[in-house]
C-alpha cells in the first residue's frame, strides 16, 4: 500500500500484513487516540474500520480499483485502551460494476470491539496525485 492520504499519515502510523490470508489492517492505539474518558475515540475507530474497508476493497483488484465511501454504519461492542494492538479484518460482500459491499470487524486480540458495513462507489482509474486512501 503505497499511499494513505495526508489523514490517515496523522491519524496513524496504520500497518498491514498479508500472510497467507486477507489483509488486515492495524493501529496501535496511543494517547492522542483517545476521548476525555481515556479510551480510543469512536471516530477514531470509525476512521480505522472505513480505511481498513477502503484499502481491503481497493487491492482486491488487479490493477487497483479506486473506490469512495457512500455509506458507513459502526456499531461499538467493546472498548479500546492506549496501548492496544487494533486489527480490521475484512470481508468482501459483493464488488459489482457500481459499488462493492464489505464488513469490517476491529479486534484487540481476541475481542471484538467494533462491527462496521460500508458501501463503496467504484471510481474511474486516477491520476497519480489523486489516489484515494481509502
Amino acid at each position: 500500500i503505497e499511499h494513505l492520504g495526508h489523514y490517515l499519515t496523522l491519524l496513524g502510523p496504520f500497518y498491514w500484513k498479508k500472510d497467507d490470508g486477507p489483509l488486515v489492517v492495524g493501529v496501535r492505539i496511543d494517547e492522542r487516540h483517545t476521548n476525555t474518558r481515556g479510551i480510543a475515540h469512536g471516530g477514531m475507530l470509525a476512521t480505522l474500520a472505513d480505511s481498513a474497508l477502503g484499502i481491503v476493497l481497493y487491492n482486491s483488484r488487479t490493477p487497483p480499483q479506486p473506490i469512495v465511501t457512500v455509506s458507513l454504519t459502526t456499531d461499538f461492542i467493546e472498548s479500546a485502551h492506549p496501548g492496544d494492538w487494533v486489527e480490521g479484518h475484512v470481508d468482501i460482500l459483493r464488488v459489482g460494476s457500481r459499488l462493492a459491499y464489505a464488513n469490517c470487524h476491529l479486534h484487540v486480540g481476541e475481542r471484538r470491539i467494533l462491527r462496521a458495513s460500508g458501501v463503496f462507489a467504484l471510481m474511474p482509474p486516477t491520476k497519480p496525485k489523486e489516489e484515494s486512501e481509502g
